[in-house]
């Protein structure tokens, strides 16, 4: 019997499972364990590869990378059991694939669940930086730490903290999408919730502690003082200036403070570490006293002045009022500069206070004294034109020294506005000194003293009354300006302009016009002459009727001026009967308004000529007046002997007829 026959003939035993159950179990495989962390054995470490057995039916190989520590180091040999996670039974080249960090994973996930659960803090270690925060290694898990939660303040500079093992607060899982959020802020909180409130309780203003710069701003530095931090401000750091925290302190740094103040309620301490050094304010007025010159170097510079150091933690201010003698309105920072050294004088010390008043114009000579030295008021001298103003110059005497020539000192006559575009920065001018105000330390100075004021000779040379000739120089609304003697300006009102009302209207007159005027005013102070041509018409007119006669005796204007011309032809003796009788006729065709005019024009008039030709060439002007009047009265005469002629003839006429 062949060996087939008898393989056909040997009964199997009879089962219930079937060849693929049996196959799986020859190989030991079993799909419950794909995803899951299981034990394995080491076999060997070839290379960069570990060779793991974890009971499949193959073995996996796993990168060296996943056994190694953070230095290189690989902490696994042949035969030790490891902790395996079972990726797939099958890869691309049929073996068991196998990870031993993702296995690390699992079990933090699992520590991290029930640290959670528990409210448990966890050890992680701070190694990169993401947006919005940073990432933490939590033994094989990778957490999120939100920057917000990295210390109880913020932090500008994180990288003492990183790489360095911590313990973090977990604030929440999400294992579908892993993700973990941490915190560090809620440990130190906690911590220091504790430790601050022991640290407040055994507290004490004046109490010296020890502590560490933990942050530094440019306010000053804030102090960790063991659970509870202190502000350092920059002014307590040190006596002498510090221009900031930096200069001094370190992030770091372990420094002796003193406990200036605290409060309880808000649990905020000031902090100081110059209290714990000597005040160098103590002996201030023996070292620095009253009128005493000193050199110090300047520390700062501001608007209203400059902080001069003159020992270590003492410092004085020098105001800009005391910089410089001449120099007023002139920024600090262009007299002094920063780091300089300069002399100044004590003025006043305020213990109190702690303040230094300084001078520096103290230390050099006064200008202003040294200039009064040489000039007084009334002497001429000679400057630079430094600056044009809207309302002078102002004229450099020395170096230092200006003087102002006000608008109303350049010219005596013509507004200074018109005048000081004649001159230019920079010319060289002539001047007067008019008066030198050292409390002030002002000097004023004038061009136009250096000559008489014309107009002034000219005021002298009339007074009140007066009748003077004007020449019109503007025509205004409410009347005239006019020019005296060439250089005295005079102004004659509207109602001044003429006797009678309906002549007083300004448009009467033209610039460069002559008028006479009698003088109503005289204004020294302003330099001005009120004129009426009003008030001179009226004297003129007065003096004609008290010198030929008066209105009361009976007598016409026409009498009165027939009989001053006839005195004043007889005072002549030159001129024949028929020029008299001509004379006389003519006086019965002059009106009294013209009589007036005439008498008043030859009463006034300033010539060379005798009273007889006066009268001869003023009856030779009203003879044209005589000559049509006598005309005009012929010709009245005529028609009126015509008409009485006619009505005699018709009232003859009916007589005769009767009679015959």
């Amino acid at each position: 019997m062949s060996e087939i026959d008898i393989l056909q003939d040997t009964p199997f035993p009879k089962t219930d499972e079937n060849f693929e159950e049996l196959l799986k179990g020859s190989f030991g495989s079993d799909e419950r364990l794909q995803g899951r962390v299981v034990t394995g054995a080491v076999l060997s470490v070839e290379n960069d590869l570990v060779l793991v057995d974890v009971g499949l039916k193959s073995e996996g190989y796993i990168p060296i990378k996943e056994f190694s520590d953070s230095s290189g180091n690989v902490e696994v040999t042949s035969g030790d059991q490891v902790e395996i996670f079972v990726e797939r039974f099958e890869g691309r080249d049929g073996v068991v694939v196998l990870s031993r960090e993702k296995a690390r994973r699992e079990e933090a996930w699992g520590v991290m669940e029930k640290a959670l659960e528990s409210e448990e803090r966890v050890t992680g270690v701070i190694f990169g930086r993401v947006k919005g925060g940073f990432t933490v290694d939590l033994t094989g898990a990778v957490a999120f730490l939100p920057g917000s939660q990295v210390d109880v303040r913020p932090i500008r500079d994180i990288s003492p903290l990183m790489g360095v093992p911590q313990e973090f607060q977990i604030l929440k899982m999400d294992r579908a999408r892993g993700n973990i959020v941490v915190s560090r802020r809620a440990v130190l909180e906690e911590t220091r919730a504790e430790e601050r409130s022991e640290l407040m309780t055994n507290m004490s203003e004046g109490q010296v502690l020890e502590g560490v710069v933990k942050n530094i701003t440019d306010y000053g530095a804030f102090v960790d003082l063991g659970g509870v931090d202190g502000l350092l401000h920059v002014t307590d750091i040190a006596w002498k200036r510090i221009n900031h925290p930096t200069e001094v302190l370190h992030v770091g740094q372990t420094v002796s403070v003193q406990v200036i103040r605290f409060n309880t309620e808000n649990q905020r301490i000031s902090l100081g570490m110059k209290q714990l050094q000597p005040d160098p304010w103590g002996n201030v007025l023996d070292k620095f006293p009253i009128d005493a010159k000193l050199v110090g170097r300047v520390t700062n510079i501001t608007d209203y002045g400059a902080f001069v150091e003159l020992a270590a933690g003492v410092e004085g201010l020098v105001h800009v009022s005391e910089m410089s003698w001449t120099k007023k309105n002139v920024h600090p920072g262009k007299i002094v500069s920063t780091s300089q050294e300069v002399e100044v004088m004590v003025l006043d010390v305020d213990l109190s206070k702690r303040r230094i008043s300084l001078g520096l114009k103290q230390c050099i000579s006064n200008p202003w004294t040294e200039f009064t030295d040489k000039f007084k008021a009334g002497d001429k001298v000679e400057g630079e034109i430094k600056n044009i103003t809207e309302f002078g110059l102002f004229v450099g005497l020395t170096e230092e020294i200006d003087g102002m020539v006000h608008l109303s000192d350049l010219d005596w006559v013509k507004p200074g506005e018109d005048v000081i575009d004649d001159y230019k920065k920079g010319d060289t001018l002539k001047v007067k000194i008019l008066e030198v105000d050292l409390q002030k330390e002002r000097i004023s100075l004038g061009v136009k003293q250096l000559i008489d004021d014309p107009v002034t000779g000219s005021l002298n040379k009339i007074k009140k009354g007066d009748v003077v000739t004007c020449t019109i120089t503007k025509v205004v609304d409410n009347g005239i300006e006019v020019n005296i003697m060439g250089d005295l300006p005079g102004f004659i009102r509207r109602n001044d302009l003429s006797r009678d009302r309906s002549e007083q209207r300004p448009d009467r007159f033209a610039a460069g016009e002559v008028v006479d005027a009698k003088v109503s005013t005289i204004d020294k102070a302003g330099k001005k002459v009120s004129l009426s041509i009003k008030a001179r018409e009226v004297e003129e007119e007065n003096r004609a009727m008290a010198e030929f006669g008066s209105s009361n005796s009976g007598a016409s204007l026409g009498d009165i001026l027939g009989a001053a011309l006839k005195e004043k032809s007889a005072q002549a003796g030159d001129n024949d009967e028929s020029e008299r009788e001509n004379t006389g006729d003519l006086l019965d065709a002059v009106t009294p308004k013209d009589a007036v005019e005439e008498l008043v024009m030859n009463d006034t008039a300033k010539t060379d000529k005798t009273v007889n030709d006066k009268v001869v060439e003023k009856s030779k002007k009203v003879s044209t007046k005589k000559q049509k009047a006598v005309k005009k009265t012929a010709s009245t005469k005529k028609k009126t002997a015509a008409k009485k002629k006619a009505t005699a003839k018709k009232n003859s006429t009916p007589t005769s007829a009767s009679d015959s």
